[in-house]
């Protein structure tokens, strides 16, 4: 199995990166970037997963029809992932869902299987959580829209990760892929990168993921750049790594077995120790980059 899919190698139909259970090998996570002309459409069955559709750049109109109507939600958008903190739409399964651009874009369609149907829902940026996490070389940036216990959903947990460049986030390096209630839950996770240049020149970044235990093998040390995707069955996933002079952005989508929605990790017991250091260092006074707007647009 590849784990690390470079930009480009996760192609399928319309959609610049096409992750689905099965191309993935496991049950539930999914992950689809859509890049739309303007003027631009795009439609979809959501099948038996929920879908929330997050611009990356650009704004977009979002309708859900069935069998008993149709909601339609005018999704502002943002310049890119580095500018602001975006609206959102979530689309219930058994649905079939378009996205529309007048001035074209780039969309994620972040999904997971799922057995209950919820109604569709516009998600305001104003209401998105933004978390600063760690502090000194370790602090980042986390726009908690799609999380557990922030924004309802049945299965689907999705959230994005600012890192300062020349900082280092998921760490300590942490796994979910054992069930030990109200401790770990088990969770398959995407990675997608972007990256913000300087005076032309793309950003870069690196990924680890290695070994937790017989069984569970995954094993990457892969340079990401923009467009990038790395998939984590299981294993301690960290350090994300940012370049000194670029700023890095990673988009999370999680999903998997557990009866309950939640996010519960374990710190690799070697690294675990540095979270004691935080208290004792400032916050990079580079964060946030941005905060959610007070209101509604």
């Amino acid at each position: 199995m590849t784990y690390h899919l470079p930009a480009g190698k996760a192609l399928g139909g319309p959609y610049a990166v096409d992750v689905t259970p099965e191309k993935a090998g496991w049950g539930h996570s999914s992950l689809r970037i859509l890049e739309l002309p303007p003027g631009g459409a795009h439609s979809f069955d959501t099948g038996d997963s929920e879908w929330i559709v997050v611009p990356l750049s650009g704004g977009c109109t979002v309708a859900a029809a069935d069998d008993f109507g149709q909601e339609t939600f005018e999704l502002r958008g943002r310049a890119d992932v580095f500018s602001g903190v975006s609206d959102f739409a979530y689309v219930p399964r058994d649905a079939r869902a378009s996205v529309t651009s007048a001035g074209g874009g780039r969309f994620a369609l972040t999904g997971a299987r799922c057995t209950r149907r919820l109604p569709a829902r516009y998600g305001p940026a104003s209401e998105v959580p933004v978390e600063l996490r760690g502090t000194g070389n370790c602090s980042r940036q986390v726009n908690n829209f799609g999380a557990a216990g922030v924004f309802e959903c049945d299965k689907l947990i999705a959230v994005e990760v600012i890192t300062p460049g020349g900082n280092w986030s998921s760490f300590p390096p942490h796994k979910h892929d054992e069930h030990r209630p109200g401790e770990e839950s088990v969770l398959e996770e995407i990675y997608y990168f972007e990256f913000a240049g300087h005076d032309g020149i793309p950003g870069l970044g690196y990924q680890r993921v290695s070994p937790s235990g017989p069984g569970r093998d995954t094993d990457v040390l892969a340079e990401v750049r923009d467009g990038d995707v790395v998939l984590i069955p299981d294993g301690w996933h960290g350090p994300s790594m940012a370049t000194p002079g670029h700023h890095m952005y990673y988009l999370n989508v999680m999903a998997g077995p557990e009866a309950e929605r939640a996010w519960l990790i374990c710190d690799h017991p070697d690294h675990a120790w540095i979270r004691d250091t935080w208290p004792d260092q400032p916050v990079d006074p580079r964060l946030p980059l941005y905060t959610a707007p007070e209101t509604s647009v």
